[in-house]
């Protein structure tokens, strides 16, 4: 199986992630923010890999410091399970509804990192996550998996369906990059390498 364990423990957090790529779904997550939460629950489940994270922030601070860092360890979770990428698919899109909400994802695991993000949302918090960390999440994310990720909004209506349409289309969109394909020999570039 493709997986990979990180630590991360700074000032502000204390997080341990367990990541298999070659999942069913399984998750075990706390992160002390509630919303944040159920989002990876829904990614992990989505996505079908098996992820087990714990992390300890400095709420008391704010929702931000947990936010981000769990991002980041997330991304170099996925960038050490799947080592030089070789036989991999490379790309994966998503559209996902959820309700009146429709969410795009395009993925691409090429070794650069880069975000295109389009959404609005009309409230400030979804439960204890400010709205302003979901843009943040996805750029760590990115960041650390060293993969382009263009992500938006295309219509909805309520906040919390658009977000969750968000997390799920990234889910679907790495869950197709990250499958194997028998035809990819070493990996799917020109250059010889990512």
């Amino acid at each position: 199986m493709r997986s990979a364990t990180i630590q991360r423990k700074t000032k502000e957090t204390n997080i341990s992630v367990t990541l298999e790529i070659d999942g069913s779904g399984k998750y075990s997550i706390s992160t002390g923010v509630g919303f944040l939460d159920h989002m990876l629950e829904l990614f992990t489940k989505h996505g079908m890999f098996n992820l087990q994270l714990k992390c300890k922030g400095d709420l008391h601070v704010d929702d931000h410091h947990t936010t981000e860092d769990v991002a980041i360890a997330l991304g170099k979770a996925f960038d050490k399970a799947l080592k030089e990428r070789a036989g991999i698919s490379r790309y994966g899109s998503a559209y996902v509804p959820m309700d009146e909400s429709l969410a795009r994802c395009v993925v691409d695991l090429g070794g650069r990192s880069a975000l295109v993000f389009k959404a609005d949302f009309n409230r400030k918090k979804v439960g204890d996550l400010s709205t302003e960390m979901i843009k943040h999440f996805f750029q760590s994310f990115a960041e650390n998996v060293k993969a382009n990720v263009h992500i938006e909004v295309l219509y909805g209506v309520n906040t919390h369906h658009k977000i969750e349409a968000l997390f799920k289309a990234l889910a679907r969109a790495m869950c197709i990059a990250c499958e194997k394909d028998a035809r990819v020999k070493g990996v799917l570039s020109t250059k010889g390498r990512l």
